[in-house]
């Protein structure tokens, strides 16, 4: 807005969704007559519609910009209580929205024409008294006589164009000669139009070659005043109006409708127009297109550690390397975020397109230089095919979006091709959803329990909670499938403080058989650090409730949540801590796995995953890891909890290796309460 609002001789403003006038510049509040932008302001956001003199010129500004987006040309007449009499204005404005499409704000310019028009209507009443009222406004006067190509400028004609008295000849190729290649045509039609007497004046807007070398946009208009007896034009008279400034601004908001404004890359608006466009021209040439749809890998990380700048950088690096890759006719458009789009045209079967995603993939993996700092991101990217997978738009992008799901749940740094399976697995998802929304409340969930045990004595004090969602016709359904959704759709949110309210419930009762120490461990979603609000205050006051100490409960977490800089995240696990909660270190290795993590946060326990233990051996490369992982826990005043403990050997090597704790199916697979208490009874009776 600054471009507009400090530089544009022509009015500027920005209004709110609901039309309230937030912005007005200098030119705007001088056209209506007003000294300050807070005076205009007020005076137009009390009685609005009282500045249109038809007030439903306002209501059909607002229709076209809701469907059409931008608008250009808008001509309404218009009051101010501080002007005597009305203008003639024309608008131009725009919608500008967020990356998901939401409403911001209006904004535009607006261009007092008043004396432009009222030199047209003074054309048709004297030819000299127009001549004159046009010089007046500052147009340039041209006549031409047409038959013998004769044409006389007046200076100020001459003068638009950066050219003196006598550098411009009296022949209408003078300046025809001049006007950019592109308007030809369009400048031809509108005369012969004129000529032929479809119109009663010759109206065209066309760029002229100045002097300097640059190119003027000038509205130029004209009427025939005689004609032969056959009625061929002999004489035309006419103006040329600078018309500069309104195309800039045009261009301007037409260019901030339609290209993101950071990398210069087409935005999703146009990305639709030319993936559009490139569908019909493969439906004509029968040829085949790939819809990309690319999402950086761990950019927030970026984002929070090295400030937004630098992630601004990164994405600018990101979207010419993605540039560099494909071809002068293929599209490249940021949709938002660290989310890109390609659309690869003539792409003829799936290993050309897999040489541009192997290509995109290498590039977008190497080192990124952001100042002083080297870092690496990678990418996930989600394929859709014209016309196998889909033939419109929508589906195309809806595909390409199913597939980006696979490959970032596959691992990212990798594409997936969309089948139609993948269809099947997002509407499964889907319904899936829907029934999350209703299983809470109608006690389709449970907790499991599993003991972990102290491996040097076999006594169990500890146990982690495990959900499991009971739905009434799909039976038990993965916790690998429900846990990603009910993440993303928020609900994990209720479901996480259920599960904390049933588990300290059941320490309540198992602490008297079991012991005074007896721990239940649960885990917590990043998102619950993210999106819940006071949530540590009311566990613990929740517990005090109960008779229980913070040590009553551990909280897992996995280890992408450290990663995560947010302040929020940092003093919540503070708090944890302070308030006698333990913290454990879920899936440790599988992850980041940093050193520098390990030493900011108070951790308690590490649990080494269970794809480190499947194939322990005496000598084993898992088994040296273990043992590496143990011993750097230890020193960091740690303990250790190994997961996935299926045989009596990988017990004993873990005991011999100093491993605290143990959990698996080789002491007991996870079980519903009144299970757990039997095996209890049995494991302390022997």
């Amino acid at each position: 807005m600054s471009t507009l609002f400090e530089f544009l001789p022509i009015g500027a403003y920005r209004t709110s969704p609901s039309g309230a006038v937030l912005r007005a510049n200098s030119a705007l509040v001088r056209m209506n007559g007003y000294e300050t932008e807070a005076q205009w302001l007020e005076a137009i956001n009390t009685d609005s519609d009282a500045w249109y003199v038809d007030p439903r010129r306002r209501k059909e500004l607002r229709d076209l910009l809701d469907r059409d987006g931008a608008i250009i040309n808008f001509v309404s007449e218009v009051q101010s209580p501080r002007r005597s009499g009305q203008i003639l204005v024309r608008e131009a404005a725009h919608a500008v929205r967020d990356a998901d499409g939401t409403l911001l704000y209006y904004e535009g310019t607006i261009e007092d024409i008043t004396a432009s028009h009222l030199a047209q209507v003074a054309l048709t009443e004297s030819e000299e008294r127009w001549k004159l009222a046009l010089e007046s406004t500052g147009d340039g006067v041209w006549d031409w006589y047409v038959q013998t190509g004769v044409e006389f400028y007046s200076r100020r004609c001459k003068e638009i164009y950066g050219f003196a008295e006598d550098e411009i000849p009296n022949r209408s190729d003078a300046l025809d000669g001049r006007t950019h290649p592109d308007d030809v045509a369009q400048m031809q039609r509108d005369r012969d139009a004129h000529f032929d007497g479809e119109t009663e004046t010759y109206t065209n807007e066309h760029r002229i070659l100045c002097k300097d070398g640059t190119w003027k946009w000038v509205l130029t208009r004209g009427m025939v005043i005689s004609r032969d007896a056959q009625g061929k034009p002999l004489r035309m008279t006419g103006t040329h109006t600078d018309i500069s400034d309104r195309k800039n601004a045009e261009a301007l908001i037409w260019k901030q409708a339609h290209y993101d404004s950071l990398t210069g890359l087409p935005n999703r608006r146009m990305l639709r127009q030319r993936l559009d466009a490139a569908i019909q021209h493969c439906q004509q040439s029968q040829q085949d297109l790939a819809v990309l749809f690319i999402d950086l890998d761990h950019f927030k990380e970026v984002n929070d550690t090295l400030g937004h700048d630098n992630g601004d950088l990164l994405l600018v690096q990101a979207a010419q390397r993605i540039l560099d890759c494909v071809g002068p006719d293929d599209t490249v458009a940021r949709m938002g975020g660290d989310e890109f789009t390609v659309v690869l045209c003539g792409a003829h079967d799936a290993r050309q397109v897999e040489v541009v995603l192997h290509n995109i993939l290498a590039r977008l993996a190497s080192a990124f230089q952001l100042g002083s700092e080297q870092v690496f991101v990678s990418a996930s990217i989600g394929v859709a095919q014209y016309p196998h997978n889909a033939t419109v738009v929508e589906e195309l992008l809806k595909h390409a979006d199913q597939a980006l799901y696979v490959a970032k749940g596959a691992g990212r740094n990798r594409f997936s091709f969309y089948t139609p399976a993948l269809q099947e697995a997002a509407q499964l998802r889907a319904r899936l959803a829907a029934d999350l929304r209703t299983a809470l409340q109608q006690q389709q969930f449970e907790l499991l329990y599993q003991p972990i045990v102290h491996l040097a004595t076999g006594h169990i004090h500890k146990a982690e909670a495990l959900l499991r969602w009971h739905h009434p016709q799909r039976g038990t359904v993965s916790p690998a499938q429900f846990i990603p959704i009910a993440e993303s759709t928020g609900l994990i949110i209720g479901i996480g403080e259920w599960v904390f309210q049933q588990a300290a419930q059941q320490v309540v009762q198992w602490r008297g058989p079991y012991g005074s120490d007896f721990q239940i461990s649960i885990n917590k979603s990043p998102v619950q650090f993210h999106r819940s609000e006071k949530t540590l205050d009311a566990w613990s006051l929740h517990l005090q409730s109960l008779g229980l100490s913070g040590s009553s409960i551990a909280v897992e977490i996995t280890e992408g949540l450290l990663l995560d800089t947010n302040e929020d995240v940092t003093q919540q696990l503070g708090a944890l801590r302070a308030a006698g909660m333990a913290v454990s270190l879920d899936d440790f290795g599988t992850g980041y796995s940093s050193l520098t993590y390990l030493q900011k946060f108070d951790i308690d326990f590490i649990k080494i995953d269970q794809s480190f233990v499947r194939n322990l051996k005496p000598a084993s490369t898992d088994l040296a890891l273990c043992k590496a992982i143990i011993l750097l826990a230890h020193d960091l005043g740690m303990r250790v909890v190994a997961e996935g403990v299926e045989t009596q050997e990988q017990r004993d090597l873990l005991l011999a290796a100093g491993c605290d704790f143990g959990q698996g199916y080789w002491f007991a697979r996870p079980m519903a309460v009144a299970a757990f208490e039997v095996f209890m009874q049995n494991h302390t009776s022997k």
